[in-house]
């Protein structure tokens, strides 16, 4: 494995890495692909789960300093970018492409000022199981244009859920992956995982994925 005992992986983003934490219990890595990369690291690096349920950028970045930086990380990823989507559709709460793209860039440009950290980018994604939900694609899209281009400006590795989860979701069946089209079941969990693990140079077979 490419990462030591010196290291410290943060993930941060929204209720797929939040994934059921214990927030009261800073250890707490949740049910989902964040465990799955802990428990298949093993005793190696230090792993910090810092998902929040329903945050979009906004909210990421008003607690970027205290939940990101205070923590140090040496390797940082994160995932936003789908209830700035969603919430557009089901309460009417705006975040205009611009708006959006501006805070991810704050986010990346702080991390690099601050940390010496690898930092990591999981694109979001949608696996449309409602008909309402056809409706989303077209302004998540550049949500995720957006995340692939500030992630380039800041060196970040590309994590792209936005492909390899559409390709799977057609082998599988799009709710099998994601039930409601947003979260992922354990199967999906895995395939981020999965695909973490191969950005990050971990070899997949060698960390027990099946």
């Amino acid at each position: 494995m490419r990462f030591t005992e010196a290291d410290r992986l943060l993930f941060a983003g929204d209720s797929i890495t939040d994934s059921s934490r214990d927030r009261a219990d800073p250890a707490s890595l949740g049910k989902g692909y964040v465990r799955q990369i802990a428990d298949l690291l093993g005793d190696g690096p230090a792993v910090i789960n810092r998902g929040v349920n329903g945050n979009r950028i906004y909210d990421l970045e008003a607690r970027w300093a205290t939940d990101v930086l205070a923590a140090r990380p040496t390797v940082l990823t994160v995932k936003i970018g789908i209830n700035d989507t969603w919430r557009t559709f089901d309460r009417g709460l705006s975040s205009p492409i611009g708006k959006f793209r501006a805070a991810y860039s704050r986010l990346l440009a702080s991390a690099r000022e601050h940390l010496p950290a690898e930092l990591y980018v999981v694109t979001p994604f949608l696996l449309p199981v409602e008909p309402e939900q056809q409706e989303w694609i077209g302004d998540l899209a550049p949500r995720v244009e957006a995340a692939i281009d500030v992630a380039t400006e800041f060196g970040a590795r590309l994590v792209r859920a936005d492909l390899f989860m559409p390709r799977a979701a057609a082998e599988h069946g799009a709710a099998t992956l994601a039930p409601d089209g947003v979260h992922p079941s354990p199967l999906g969990h895995r395939l981020l995982a999965e695909a973490w693990l191969s950005t990050a140079g971990s070899p997949v077979e060698e960390a027990g994925l099946p």
